[in-house]
């Protein structure tokens, strides 16, 4: 039987900073590359983050300290967790798979991981950042994390000895020291860490629009259209679109972050693939109250200076992925964001993004237990948007045979096979 010419080296399904990473990657190596979205590039969940470039995110959402502070985060009206109970009775394995991964020698060999791959941040996104003509959008100023209490702060010590361990560099702050950096912060204060050489975005989705201008200036192919399918033989891979379009390529790479395990054929609908919400508020007129990214550490969130504002994000909300908007998340970080900075009136707009978790809190990097053909690249929790351009380099490597530049063995598809 003689199969069909291929059409494309490459198919990119999924255009969110991962998607249009190993996009522009490709393109430039001069595979001949199509990307596959419905949605505008860089609207979805890259669109909604923090914009932090979180070089020092090595600590995993898993920790043992959940066990004791679950009761208190899941009551109280002052958390930063939502915890829907139903859905979590509909997906158990799921559930107790993370909770698993709390364990202290599996949460270390989580920590070594994610540190392994987040040295490599810069150098993947910095040839991309380049190629797009995109510096104007990146601010070099360090990341703050603030404690309000000693009690917060003595608990979060394992997990900053962690990431010492994996060469973070950050200083410890006083009160006073704090305050220094960023006088604006009303909220009690108990000690701070100050992430030296962190920086973050002023517009992320700006940032994917010229990564995908510089994407087709090179030659590439958009097609706002999803994905039904996929199937990979010894030569290629056939993507059935979702309207009714058959296309051919050498390589598949499934980047499409909590909608991937809908795609079927690609060995993704197979995986523990979850979800968790994130909101964000913005005042338009108030980015000018902190001059880099701070993290509330007991609250949850980032308050961000950005293009559009300020920025106050984060929180997570267990439920399902197409769940009505939950406004108890935004009053929250109203509520908070109030007494970080006094009454700073009601936000210009609330969004709702959808953060796609793994179990383990590792991304899924690497082939596709269905075929070498077809690459899966998602997963990447709260850090996205940090590890896009790493994980586009990785892409591409795989597509064209090469063995990737860093160590991929702890990201397989098949741990969970």
């Amino acid at each position: 039987m003689t199969m069909p010419q291929n059409e494309f080296d490459l198919i990119v399904v999924g255009a969110g900073i991962v998607g249009m990473s190993a996009a522009l990657y490709a393109q430039r190596d001069g595979l001949k590359t199509l990307i596959c979205d419905p949605n505008p590039p860089g609207s979805g969940t890259t669109y909604g983050s923090a914009c932090t470039i979180a070089t020092y995110a090595c600590i995993p959402v898993n920790n043992p300290s959940i066990f004791t502070s679950l009761p208190h985060l899941l009551t109280s009206r002052e958390s930063p967790l939502t915890f829907n109970l139903l859905h979590g009775l509909r997906n158990p394995g799921w559930m107790l798979a993370f909770l698993n991964n709390c364990r202290p020698s599996r949460v270390k060999q989580i920590s070594e991981a994610l540190g392994q791959l987040l040295t490599h941040t810069d150098a993947g996104l910095d040839p991309l950042i380049a190629e797009a003509g995109a510096e104007d959008l990146m601010v070099n100023n360090d990341c703050l994390y603030v404690w309000s209490t000693k009690t917060g702060y003595e608990g979060a010590r394992d997990s900053n000895a962690m990431r010492r361990a994996q060469g973070v560099e950050f200083d410890e702050l006083s009160k006073d020291d704090v305050h220094q950096l960023e006088p604006n912060l009303k909220q009690p204060i108990h000690c701070g860490l100050n992430f030296k050489g962190a920086r973050h975005v002023t517009n992320p989705q700006e940032l994917v629009e010229r990564m995908h201008k510089r994407f087709e200036a090179l030659g590439g192919t958009y097609l706002s259209c999803g994905v039904e399918r996929c199937d990979a033989d010894d030569t290629g891979v056939t993507t059935y679109l979702k309207d009714g379009t058959e296309l051919r390529a050498g390589h598949l790479a499934l980047t499409a972050g909590v909608r991937s395990n809908e795609i079927k054929g690609s060995g993704a609908e197979h995986l523990p693939l979850g979800t968790e919400r994130g909101y964000h508020i913005l005042y338009r007129n108030d980015g000018g109250l902190v001059s880099r990214p701070v993290g509330w550490a007991e609250a949850g969130f980032y308050a961000t200076p950005m293009a559009h504002g300020l920025r106050i994000a984060g929180t997570v909300e267990i439920n399902a992925k197409d769940a009505a908007f939950n406004t108890k998340c935004t009053d929250y970080l109203q509520r908070k964001s109030h007494e970080m900075f006094g009454d700073i009136g009601s936000p210009d707009d609330a969004w709702l993004g959808h953060r796609p978790t793994m179990p383990d809190a590792l991304p899924v990097i690497g082939p596709s237990p269905t075929s070498n053909r077809i690459t899966l690249a998602f997963g990447h929790q709260h850090i996205g948007l940090t590890l896009g351009g790493v994980t586009g380099k990785i892409v591409t490597d795989l597509a064209q045979g090469r063995a990737p530049h860093c160590n991929i063995n702890d990201f397989a598809p098949q741990r969970f096979t």
